[in-house]
């Protein structure tokens, strides 16, 4: 018995996740979890491979994901934006790290590394670097905690193409849950890739385009828990077409717009 190397490949994001979900289905290995209750069937787990060739094609997102879009939106900016860094308190209870802080602004020794910006640093100076990386993982913090990161690293190079250079991005994950994180994940860490672009081709002064993104799973798991939902999405990809599964940036622009106004509220609220 060994956990199964998987990998798919996508010309979209919700083409290439639903099809990692489902060979989890198939493929993966029944394992226990340190969160299953006394009755839960045992996972389905993998190492997963998943290659999104245009990151930022439409149709963007899966209707199946769970999830509201509202949701997607402010899960969004927690990661690219850092809309609630201020949320982090450990000693209170409250949140250890966001993936954010730890990207932007990582602390060390009582000193902040701004590791994004030394990504865009590197690769505007040399954009064929192979050290373009950011970690997450703080081994004196995170070994002890309830709720370590799943996102370890983060890894980028800019290949040039027939006209235009393109920045590819390779994303490494600890754990995952296959199907009620990893497509938030993923729409979050391939507009971090557009924030990438943009600010290195500023910085160059020439054109870079988000390239291919790569998706790197230890643990890729559908927990036992929730098998049942999982059949209720097989009998929906079974039983509609990929447009009717998925939804492309522009049918999603008046619930993003509702939860920009939901964090401004909040962020109002808190300000007082």
């Amino acid at each position: 018995m060994e956990i199964p190397v998987i990998k798919v490949e996508g010309k979209t994001l919700p083409e290439a996740w639903e099809k990692a979900v489902i060979e989890t289905w198939n493929n993966g290995l029944n394992i226990k979890t340190e969160y299953d209750k006394e009755n839960d069937p045992p996972s389905k787990d993998c190492t997963m491979v998943m290659v999104v060739n245009e990151p930022l094609a439409e149709p963007r997102i899966h209707r199946a994901f769970p999830g509201s879009l509202e949701d997607l939106e402010v899960y969004r900016q927690e990661v690219v934006l850092g809309i609630h860094d201020h949320w982090i308190n450990p000693q209170e209870g409250k949140w250890t790290y966001t993936y954010h802080k730890r990207l932007f602004d990582y602390e060390i020794e009582g000193e902040m590394v701004g590791q994004i910006k030394y990504i865009i640093d590197k690769l505007s100076k040399n954009y064929y670097s192979r050290r373009a990386q950011a970690i997450t993982w703080n081994p004196k913090l995170d070994v002890s905690t309830d709720d370590p990161p799943c996102l370890q690293r983060i890894w980028c190079r800019i290949v040039p193409g027939t006209k235009d250079l393109y920045l590819e991005m390779n994303t490494h994950w600890r754990s995952r849950d296959a199907y009620k994180a990893a497509f938030m994940n993923i729409f979050a860490l391939t507009d971090l890739a557009r924030y990438l672009a943009e600010k290195i081709s500023e910085k160059m002064g020439k054109k870079v385009i988000v390239g291919r993104y790569v998706d790197i799973s230890d643990s890729f798991h559908i927990y036992g828990s929730y098998h049942q939902e999982f059949l209720n999405f097989l009998k929906l990809v079974e039983s509609r077409s990929f447009e009717q599964r998925t939804w492309s940036t522009d049918f999603a622009v008046s619930f993003f717009d509702e939860a920009k106004k939901k964090i401004l509220a909040e962020t109002t609220r808190e300000a007082k």
